[in-house]
């Protein structure tokens, strides 16, 4: 077995909680159980990983498959990375068959046809899910296994997350082999990020709770009118001002909890409104401008600043339909032309 592989089975073991290194030796399915009797789990853990190596070496262990034990910690641990969200179009909506062989032939072929020192590994999971990781290199370098990318692509739906590594000059290379292997023509960032990737899937294929309503707001309901005690009709002003912020947040983004959202950004583009005595505009020409919203649980903080007497109830459409607006977001950018260059497979 060559260090270089040696070496990085043995810092991945490091990365994994010592109670938890033989779950993930078993879910690997490299080592036999017999082999996996031999281990001390109770000993330091540069111990465990150097037995691991030892092991490892028995069975003639290559970069392909350390990489899928690297993808299995980073399946359970998905949360340390930061995600982001590109969707793809077809030129039409038949549905096809999708073959996951196909798909993996084809995302190598035109990968490696680009870079050819790359290391890609494949992994699926129960959830439709296939997980892609890639070890990027150069033309002169080795890929290099520490800064690799994670792609999360769920077959027959036009969602992929991405996890890149710093070296952001791959993405294009990485976007043209998603949309050939997947039979898509377009793929473009949906400008939404977070590190929990399970929020991001909640958001695109709508699986929580947020109604996307816009609420009118109704007049406050008086105090008991016929009481003349000042402190008593306060406290029922007060009270019910209460209720119906909480029925209207409620409208609006539903009874449960948010998908944890760390970034959203979209552009917007309105006329510029002004007396026009004053001839602020020579032109008629759209205001446009870049909104971007960043909070460690963005969704969160906005459904509590009405709560917090921050904002007027109900909030605006504007804050209330960030996730709304990344699942049409091809249908805007197209619409209003906001999105100069894609990626277009030949």
């Amino acid at each position: 077995m060559d260090d270089t592989v040696a070496e990085y089975i043995r810092r991945t073991v490091l990365k994994i909680p010592r109670d938890e290194i033989k779950m993930m030796l078993q879910k690997w399915g490299f080592l036999s159980e017999a082999q996996l009797q031999t281990l001390n789990f109770h000993q330091m853990k540069d111990n465990i990983s150097q037995e691991v190596v030892q092991l490892c070496e028995e069975n003639s262990a290559d970069i392909k498959q350390a990489a899928v034990l690297d993808i299995i910690y980073n399946h359970i641990y998905q949360n340390k990375r930061m995600w982001s969200v590109y969707q793809m179009k077809k030129s039409a909506e038949e549905l096809e068959y999708f073959d996951i062989k196909d798909f993996k032939k084809k995302f190598k072929r035109r990968l490696r046809s680009a870079l050819k020192n790359v290391t890609i590994t494949f992994k699926e999971y129960e959830d439709n899910a296939i997980w892609i990781r890639v070890a990027w290199g150069t033309p002169y370098k080795k890929p290099n296994q520490y800064k690799p990318s994670y792609v999360v692509y769920h077959s027959q739906t036009p969602y992929v997350f991405v996890s890149a590594s710093v070296l952001k000059s791959n993405m294009p290379l990485l976007c043209q082999a998603l949309i050939v292997a997947s039979n898509y023509h377009d793929i473009r960032e949906m400008e939404l990020r977070s590190h929990s990737l399970n929020s991001l899937k909640d958001i695109v294929f709508k699986r929580y709770s947020q109604n996307f309503q816009t609420c009118t707001t109704k007049p406050l309901q008086g105090g008991n009118v016929e009481l003349e005690n000042a402190d008593i009709r306060i406290i029922q002003e007060n009270r019910s001002e209460k209720e119906r912020i909480h029925r209207l947040n409620e409208e609006v983004f539903g009874s449960g909890p948010q998908p944890k959202l760390e970034f959203a950004q979209y552009r917007l583009e309105t006329m510029f409104k002004s007396d026009p005595k004053m001839d602020v505009l020579d032109k008629k020409e759209p205001f446009r401008c870049l909104v971007k919203f960043s909070s460690p649980h963005l969704l969160e903080s906005l459904k509590s600043l009405a709560p917090a007497g921050m904002a007027d109830a109900p909030l605006s459409p504007l804050l209330t339909c960030i996730p709304h607006k990344a699942r049409n977001y091809f249908k805007i950018r197209e619409k209003k032309g906001l999105f100069p260059g894609s990626f277009v497979s030949p």
